[in-house]
């Protein structure tokens, strides 16, 4: 006869947890993404900008943005029964990207969030993630008054790998996050199987 704790263990042995980043550009959209999605009041390292930083954060494009993470968001969304995300949004400016190695570790993959209006600054992230070979998709956070860019406009424009998902989205929305995290799990999925299949091929 099987006791109830032992089936208490396999359900727990069963629950499958995944790390995910949230990276790109200052003021894109990373805190805004984990808050919307995250079923656990998220984790939030934000302070004000001062002064003092104006000199090396570029705020041109996000005037209206008064405050920036400075070591990382945390958010946890459960994707279907078993399975849950673990999401640690990276801080965007140049000067904190020291934390992005620590972040990385035991990453499934990443989602890289685009602002057309500055497309630019979400090239140091898709640079990190394709030389470290972590997958990861392109999330197009479409703001309000923006020009609307096709997905493969996109991919052309940021020089992306084949295969690499360009997906449009609107980060405030639960439903248009949860999307693009399902998107980044499937493309990472067949990513590492393809991977292993190679190693033992």
């Amino acid at each position: 006869m099987v006791s109830e704790h032992s089936d208490a263990t396999s359900d727990e042995t069963a629950a499958l947890a995944l790390k995910i980043l949230v990276a790109g550009g200052f003021g894109v959209g990373k805190t805004t993404l984990v808050g919307a999605v995250s079923e656990i009041r998220p984790l939030r390292t934000e302070e004000l900008l001062s002064e003092a930083g104006h000199s090396v954060d570029d705020t041109d494009g996000v005037d209206q943005k008064v405050t920036t993470t400075v070591a990382m968001d945390f958010g946890r969304i459960t994707i279907r029964s078993g399975l849950s995300l673990y999401l640690f949004g990276t801080p965007g400016q140049d000067r904190f990207w020291f934390l992005w190695d620590e972040l990385s570790q035991g990453a499934l993959g990443a989602v890289v969030l685009a602002d057309t209006r500055r497309l630019e600054d979400c090239f140091p992230a898709v640079d990190y993630f394709e030389h470290r070979h972590i997958p990861f998709v392109v999330a197009v956070n479409c703001f309000t008054g923006s020009r609307t860019y096709g997905a493969h406009d996109v991919s052309r424009a940021l020089d992306l790998d084949k295969g690499t998902p360009v997906v449009l989205c609107d980060a405030r929305d639960r439903d248009s996050g949860k999307e693009v995290l399902i998107r980044l799990v499937e493309y990472a999925g067949r990513m590492h199987t393809a991977r292993l299949l190679d190693s033992v091929g």
